[in-house]
């Protein structure tokens, strides 16, 4: 070894150049997927090209704890004893770590991006094989309907926001074939943590529109009991924890969720959505640094859709986006085409396998564009140019783009495209009509679902708030009961 790396006198450049440190080592990539009619096998391929033989085998150290850090440890390569135990390198916690008397940085980014796995191209065509291996008939059809009933959903409830119907709403436009095509790609007994723009998750696990009309409205009806923001969903039933506002808080529990599952051996994994904003906090850090250390059965699903708001990603990092901070942590990951959802399908199902199979974190980042404004508090136009968000409104499309491969196949027609887009609409305004008739939640309301019993403040506050209403009933609702 000593004499390897007395003749390598750059090292550290050859082993990034080997085995590309910094991303994929894709010197077969094309041969791969040419050659792999199965796209579950490529995706498989892809993770194990850059998971398998360095970030995915967890190093233990035996001798650690033995050895004492001598200064022979710091050169071996002046040594010519081949022998020694100091031209092995040094054996410290985690793994063995070579030695080279030569200083080199690694460098802050790749010669390449890592590249974006997809199955069709813009215009819905297949880029190689026929993916009709990967996605049946019926599971084709399902997931363009529920695109196409979020795709509605969410310009009713966009629109009862602006009526003044609602107080608040956030849509997944641009974004339905995350939402779908993940949902597909899982099981009921899968667990979600959403951040706010997975409401599909919920729909394609029976979730009913009136269900969702009445979250927003805040109505009795609400499982929430009109405590949350509108689409600030939860679903005991689903598996489906209720979102909170804050961002990112939703990782580390998820990790631990995840770590209860291992504990259980159940055959199921957590699935922790998240935008790229996310990746900004100390959470994001903390969720997938726990996951990976506790080897916790989890697919960490990041929506780069391009903004945090009106922040830009060129304002938030430098690196190769948000794929290649998995391998920091020892994570398995993977980019995707967010708006391909055959592409989506496939590498969450792969994610998912291999989160069970192995007990461990798979990091997606699904590349996407959010078409919609931030919120309904929000007007993107003002920091992001029109022509940008009609761009990918009409030529990158996920819903168009897969309507277009299931007509091709024969699978779809205009008077099906018809038929549930009025069937929604209709039920769309059946349920806010509803919504709307529903009383609100008693003000007790407020005080329950804390304590087994209200504590002596929590009496005090109910006492203070019902007088301050007797007080100035013009100042607060008159569809909620005392």
């Amino acid at each position: 070894m000593a004499l390897f790396l007395r003749k390598s006198r750059n090292i550290i450049k050859n082993f990034l150049v080997i085995n590309n440190y910094y991303g994929y080592n894709y010197s077969n990539y094309n041969t791969i997927i040419s050659s792999n009619a199965n796209y579950i096998g490529v995706v498989g391929d892809i993770m194990k090209l850059h998971g398998s033989s360095n970030i995915m085998r967890r190093y233990e150290s035996t001798k650690a704890a033995q050895l004492s850090l001598d200064p022979q440890y710091y050169t071996s390569e002046d040594d010519n004893d081949l022998d020694d135990v100091s031209s092995q390198g040094m054996d410290f916690p985690g793994g063995r770590v070579m030695y080279t008397s030569h200083l080199n940085f690694i460098p802050d980014v790749a010669e390449s991006r890592v590249p974006c796995y997809r199955v069709l191209n813009d215009i819905g065509q297949p880029i190689l094989n026929d993916p009709t291996q990967l996605v049946s008939q019926e599971m084709a059809t399902k997931m363009y309907s529920n695109m196409i009933t979020l795709q509605v959903m969410d310009t009713f409830l966009y629109e009862a926001q602006r009526q003044g119907r609602i107080s608040f709403y956030m849509s997944s436009i641009g974004e339905e074939a995350i939402n779908i095509a993940s949902a597909a790609a899982l099981s009921d007994e899968d667990i979600i943590f959403a951040q706010y723009r997975e409401p599909g998750m919920l729909l394609w696990r029976g979730y009913t529109l009136q269900e969702f009309t009445n979250q927003c409205f805040g109505n009795k009806a609400d499982q929430g009991k009109g405590r949350q923001m509108p689409v600030h969903y939860g679903s005991k039933m689903h598996n489906f924890f209720t979102i909170s506002s804050p961002i990112a808080t939703q990782l580390p529990q998820a990790a631990g969720a995840a770590y209860s599952l291992k504990m259980e051996k159940k055959d199921a994994c957590v699935v922790a959505f998240m935008g790229d904003g996310c990746t900004s906090e100390g959470d994001f850090h903390a969720g997938l640094n726990f996951a990976a250390v506790m080897e916790v059965p989890i697919v960490f699903v990041c929506r780069n859709n391009g903004w945090a708001i009106s922040t830009p990603i060129t304002d938030q990092f430098r690196s190769d986006g948000v794929v290649v901070k998995g391998r920091a942590y020892g994570i398995q990951s993977a980019r995707v085409d967010g708006n391909d959802a055959l592409a989506v399908y496939n590498t969450i199902r792969a994610a998912r396998e291999t989160a069970i199979s192995q007990q461990k974190p798979v990091l997606v980042e699904a590349l996407t564009y959010r078409v919609s404004h931030h919120s309904t508090s929000d007007d993107s136009t003002k920091y992001r140019p029109v022509n940008e968000i009609e761009h990918w409104k009409t030529e990158k499309s996920p819903v168009t783009r897969l309507r277009k491969w299931v007509e091709s196949n024969g699978w779809w027609n205009e008077e099906q495209e018809s038929s549930i887009r009025n069937r929604v609409k209709k039920e769309m305004i059946s349920a806010i009509q509803v919504a709307e008739k529903i009383e609100k939640p008693a003000v007790m309301e407020l005080f329950t679902d804390v304590y087994d019993q209200p504590t002596k403040d929590l009496h005090e506050q109910e006492k203070w708030l019902r007088e301050s209403i007797r007080r100035h009933p013009k100042d607060y609702p008159t569809d909620s009961s005392l």
